[in-house]
């Protein structure tokens, strides 16, 4: 347990972030699942854009690496193009 006042306010806020950050890459994979586990295009397409959404933000915000986040959207789109085939 950290002695100095502004040590243990670090130690505090990096609990907090490392909740949120948490609860932010739940809702991500959760989103990308629902485009897996989709069964046609059509109900895939509103599940894909809010996951490009998601990664787009996650990306930006350092949750994720960008080259990650542009992996998993190729890879998402591409899962529902073949379901349209």
């Amino acid at each position: 347990m950290p002695n100095i006042k502004s040590s243990t306010k670090r130690m505090v806020l990096g609990r907090q972030a490392n909740e949120a950050n948490r609860k932010k890459r739940s809702t991500l994979r959760t989103a990308m699942k629902k485009v897996r586990n989709a069964e046609t295009a059509d109900e895939a397409r509103p599940f894909l854009q809010r996951s490009i959404a998601l990664l787009d933000r996650a990306a930006g915000k350092r949750l994720i690496h960008p080259n990650k986040a542009a992996r998993l959207k190729s890879q998402l789109t591409r899962h529902v193009a073949g379901l349209e085939a």
